[in-house]
């Protein structure tokens, strides 16, 4: 019996049969090892393009299918994904302190490594900036786990409520028939979203990612409508779309 959520996370050299599943007999892989848990990519432009391709599916319809000759399985995979990589191949573009030496063809096709349909199912998309010298040697506490969990199961709750008739019990699962309903936005805030998705050339299943994230937003702040702050703040975690694939 399970009493906690796993947790996977595989080195950059594993198969695509490993990610995904088979063997003989086949065997579920990580993408489904990590089911209603977190899997955890790290130096993800490392991994084998074609090992993280196989993820696209699990990542839309929260299962994989394995089909060989004599039989074809289909196993569970809804997962979180987590993944970090380096903003260049000397890890040091845009870092105020350390100089780059990468070229821009470089750093182009080290990021190119993670396709556009990959990139487009990852919701939030976050550069994180290196630690300051007074940051590492702070003794200030930060904001405790507990209140942020408080924070997100309050949010979860309001989704619970939300899709109490619905076959679905999450913002992540929305439909567009779902959306429709959880994520109208007001004149101002539709302008905002159309203008980010014009500028930025994002894809119809990274709009509907926005909206998802700026309901979640929303529902972490107790706010019954999307408000143009949150479509502001879902549109900066598109973080890779805004500074290098468009």
């Amino acid at each position: 019996m399970l009493t906690r959520r796993p947790f996977r996370a595989p080195h950059h050299t594993i198969s695509t049969a490993g990610m995904a599943g088979g063997g003989a007999p086949l065997r579920p892989g990580e993408v489904s090892l990590a089911h209603h848990g977190v899997l955890f990519l790290d130096e993800l432009p490392e991994f084998r393009r074609e090992t993280l391709e196989v993820m696209r599916q699990p990542m839309e319809d929260g299962r994989v299918t394995i089909a060989r000759a004599a039989r074809t399985v289909t196993f569970p995979a809804r997962f979180t994904l987590a993944a970090a990589l380096n903003p260049c191949p000397c890890g040091f573009f845009n870092d105020s302190r350390r100089e780059c030496i990468c070229s821009l063809t470089q750093i182009s096709r080290y990021l190119a490594k993670i396709s556009g349909p990959l990139l487009d199912r990852i919701d939030l998309q976050v550069e994180v900036a290196a630690l300051t010298t007074d940051e590492i040697a702070s003794v200030e506490p930060g904001e405790p786990s507990s209140a942020i969990r408080e924070r997100v199961e309050a949010a979860r709750e309001i989704q619970r409520e939300r899709f109490r008739r619905a076959s679905i019990q999450c913002n992540a699962e929305m439909s567009s028939r779902h959306m429709r309903r959880a994520c109208e936005l007001d004149p101002p805030s539709r302008r905002l979203l159309i203008a980010a998705i014009e500028r930025l050339g994002l894809s119809a299943r990274a709009h509907d990612r926005i909206l998802k994230v700026a309901r979640t937003i929303a529902d972490l702040a107790a706010v019954e409508r999307i408000e143009s702050a949150h479509v502001a703040e879902a549109i900066q975690y598109r973080a890779l779309d805004r500074a290098y694939f468009r």
